[in-house]
C-alpha cells in the first residue's frame, strides 16, 4: 500500500527471539547516507509511515518495522514490558537485519523507544528525530494507564469490533480521547472512513497485545532520561498533532537538539515539507 506515494514500498518479515517481526522498507543506500529506522505510533503499525517513508526513500535506504505486539509482528515476551524492553528489541531487529548503525525516527511511542535505544545502544544511533513525544504530566501519565489503552479479548457478541472502531475514531476528534468535552476537542475534520478502517484492522490484528506499547510510553520516565541522549535530536512535530506540546519541553531536556512544529502532513504540501525538514536534519553537518 503507497497511500499516493510514488514510491515502491516492499514487505518484509526478519525473525528474532520472539518470533516474526514485520517491516516495511523502501529506497536504496546512498553514500555517506545511514539507513534510516522508523518507528511507528500507537496502536498501529509502520502502515501509517508510509507516506513519510515515500517521501525519504527517494534518497535513503529506509525500513519501518511494526513493533512488537503491533501489527503483523509478533508480540513481546513479557507480560508488562517496559521501554528498556522495547529499545533492546529495536537492537536486535537490527542486528537480524545486519545494520551496524542507523538514523533513527520515532513518532508518539516510537519517539520513546527511540529514546531508549540512544541511550542504551548508543552505537547504534547516528541522528535521532521525535515526531511528537508525550510529555505528560505524572497525573496524566497515572490516567492514560488506568484509561488510553483497556486490556481486550474477542468477545462472543463481536464486542471488540465496535469497541475498535470507536477508540480509532475517537482519537480524531478529542485528546485523551476519553476525555470528550470541548477542552480536549481534537478541532480538526474526522478522517475518511476508508483511513480508520485501515488503523482498526491493525487494531483487531493486534487486540491482546496493542495497549503494552502504550503503557510502556505512559510509564517512561521521560524527564529523566532524555537528558541521557547525547546524539544529535531533532525535536518536531505537525502542527495538528495533539503532542507537539511536548516539543519545547523535550528539546530542552534533549542537550544536542533542534525543534520545530511543521505544517500538518495531512496536505501534499505540508509532507513534502515535514519530510524535507527531516531530510535536512540527516543530511546537516
Amino acid at each position: 500500500m503507497n497511500r499516493g506515494t510514488h514510491m515502491d514500498i516492499d514487505r518484509a518479515f526478519v525473525r528474532i527471539k520472539e518470533g516474526l517481526v514485520h517491516y516495511r522498507h523502501c529506497g536504496v543506500d546512498a553514500p555517506g547516507k545511514l539507513p534510516l529506522y522508523m518507528i511507528h505510533a500507537s496502536p498501529a503499525s509502520a502502515i501509517t509511515l508510509v507516506p513519510m517513508m515515500g517521501q525519504l526513500g527517494a534518497s535513503r535506504r529506509v525500513i519501518a518495522p511494526d513493533t512488537l505486539g503491533n501489527g503483523d509482528s509478533a508480540p513481546p515476551a513479557p507480560d508488562a514490558p517496559d521501554m528498556d524492553y522495547y529499545g533492546d528489541s529495536v537492537a536486535r531487529v537490527l542486528d537480524a537485519l545486519k545494520l551496524d548503525k542507523v538514523d533513527v525516527y520515532g513518532s508518539h511511542t516510537g519517539a520513546h523507544i527511540g529514546t531508549e535505544l540512544a541511550i542504551r545502544h548508543p552505537d547504534r544511533v547516528r541522528r535521532l528525530i521525535f515526531d511528537g513525544i508525550g510529555m505528560f504530566s505524572a497525573e496524566d501519565k497515572k490516567d492514560f494507564v488506568a484509561n488510553y489503552a483497556p486490556e481486550m479479548v474477542p468477545d462472543e457478541f463481536g464486542r471488540q469490533y465496535i469497541w475498535a472502531w470507536h477508540f480509532v475514531r475517537d482519537q480524531t476528534m478529542y485528546f485523551p480521547y476519553f476525555r470528550k468535552t470541548p477542552e480536549f476537542a481534537r478541532m480538526q475534520k474526522v478522517p475518511p472512513a476508508a483511513s480508520i478502517h485501515t488503523i482498526v484492522v491493525d487494531v483487531l490484528k493486534a487486540l491482546t497485545t496493542y495497549h503494552k506499547g502504550y503503557r510502556a510510553s505512559f510509564r517512561h520516565a521521560d524527564r529523566e532520561r532524555l537528558p541521557l541522549i547525547t546524539q544529535p535530536t531533532f525535536c518536531m512535530a505537525s502542527a495538528d498533532d495533539p503532542l507537539q506540546a511536548g516539543v519545547a519541553l523535550s528539546a530542552s531536556l534533549v542537550k544536542n537538539s533542534t525543534h520545530a512544529v511543521l505544517p500538518s502532513e495531512r496536505t501534499p504540501e505540508g509532507l513534502r515539507d515535514k519530510a524535507a525538514a527531516v531530510a535536512a536534519f540527516l543530511d546537516g553537518a
